[in-house]
């Protein structure tokens, strides 16, 4: 089986370019899958049938994973039955009968125009380290980026004269999105000044460098984030992709049609983007609440 789940991997990889994390988590959840089964006596994927599949998933409640871990490691091992149903390496696939655990519509987190002004506020570009969290922090929330998208950004993705990011997104797919003045301004004073100090000597293809010339860490970002939050005095939850969500709750707010968002934000499916119009459905009856005259 682990032989498979090689070529599965392998497949993942050449045939769907999906990115590296996308890769590992894919083979974590197979992995775990695999495991399960051989001790549970099984050593050939076509042994596996239904009821195999279900004593898995009762597994994992057991272990104590939510409904939404759960539908995460039964979308991976769909995509792995798919692709050997594909290749003619089975004959029945034993997935079809078993429904995606129920996980309930996730609302992803936001803060408002102005706690993003204060989080913004609290970093005082006064040194390289200073000037480059600055526009890391300007740029993620001017163009709605994944952190992942942030951290690899390189020098020549960044056009400073037309206002556009070149971004390379989920499964090696391209998009362009504009930033504004705040955020070209930000990255202006790093690229002229903070970028040339933590170089020094070195030379790097990436926009944004830490030690040694290598890449920002998602890690080390989110530390940056919370940081700044501290500062700023901003109390809720908070973390990278929090500014991806208030570009985008704030850019709907403000009358943005979705399919602008959706492209802005690489999504593949619509359905994806839509999720944002309730954020701001909750906004505008708060707002109506807030100043009609017969609330």
């Amino acid at each position: 089986m682990h032989e498979l789940a090689d070529a599965y991997m392998d497949y993942l990889t050449i045939e769907k370019g999906l990115s590296v994390n996308s890769i590992t988590a894919y083979g974590t959840d197979l992995a775990s899958y695999i495991n399960y089964l051989s001790d549970n006596g099984i050593e050939e994927i076509r042994d596996a049938d239904t009821t195999a599949i279900l004593g898995w998933l009762v597994y994992l409640t057991r272990q104590g994973l939510s409904a939404k871990s759960r539908a995460r490691y039964l979308v991976s091992i769909r995509g792995f039955y798919k692709y050997l149903a594909a290749e003619k390496l089975i004959t029945a696939n034993p997935l079809k009968d078993i429904d995606i655990p129920k996980t309930g519509r996730h609302l992803p987190g936001v803060i408002s125009v102005n706690e993003v002004e204060a989080l913004l506020n609290a970093c005082e570009p006064t040194t390289p380290k200073e000037q480059r969290n600055l526009a890391m922090m300007e740029i993620m929330y001017g163009a709605g980026l994944r952190v992942s998208e942030l951290v690899f950004l390189k020098v020549v993705d960044v056009n400073l004269d037309a206002g556009l990011v070149r971004v390379m997104g989920k499964g090696a797919k391209e998009r362009i999105v504009p930033i504004g003045s705040k955020a070209k301004d930000a990255a202006r004073l790093w690229l002229d000044q903070g970028r040339p100090m933590a170089l020094k000597q070195l030379s790097s293809d990436f926009l944004f460098v830490a030690r040694a010339g290598q890449p920002m860490t998602r890690q080390a970002f989110w530390k940056i984030i919370k940081k700044y939050a501290l500062v700023a005095g901003i109390v809720r939850p908070i973390s990278p992709h929090t500014l991806r969500h208030s570009f985008a709750t704030h850019l709907i707010e403000g009358g943005a049609d979705l399919r602008s968002v959706q492209t802005m934000l690489g999504h593949s499916d619509i359905s994806t983007t839509q999720i944002y119009t309730h954020i701001s459905r909750e906004y505008l009856i708060k707002m109506h609440h807030e100043f009609h005259p017969r609330k």
